[in-house]
């Protein structure tokens, strides 16, 4: 499927999901804005995901609202629903991250429900929540 500059999409984005907009095509790439977040970015090391040990655990954020990124083609969906607001996408989307974690009980759900937390109560809440 091909999309145009102004199509509304859907899109994998390292380990999350967001809403965006086409804003160019670039050969084998869209330069999509964010305009909300579908699903939060899993915490730690993505190449050992579920480890904690020996591993670099890094804090991930959400993309940013109109943040651009260059995403490949095959990444990209249709999006037919109304575009949710962002402050409440991320919001909804640290809320389900949380709840998948805290249904099993592992080291690397700790850590991650921690540096949601930290996420949410450092950054998020200056940045989106005031």
């Amino acid at each position: 499927m091909t999309f145009q500059p102004g199509d509304i999409v859907h899109v994998k984005y390292n380990s999350g999901k967001y809403i965006g907009e086409i804003v160019e095509d670039r050969g084998e790439r869209y330069l999509v804005k964010v305009h909300a977040v579908d699903k939060h970015p899993m915490q730690g090391d993505l190449h050992n995901p579920g480890e904690t040990e020996g591993v670099l655990f890094q804090e991930r954020k959400a993309l940013a609202h109109y943040e651009k990124i260059n995403v490949v083609k095959s990444a990209v969906e249709p999006f037919d629903d109304a575009v949710p607001d962002y402050r409440t996408s991320l919001e909804n989307a640290i809320d389900a991250m949380k709840q998948k974690l805290s249904k099993h009980d592992s080291n690397f759900n700790q850590a991650s429900l921690k540096q949601l937390t930290s996420l949410e109560e450092n950054d998020y809440t200056k940045r989106y929540y005031q």
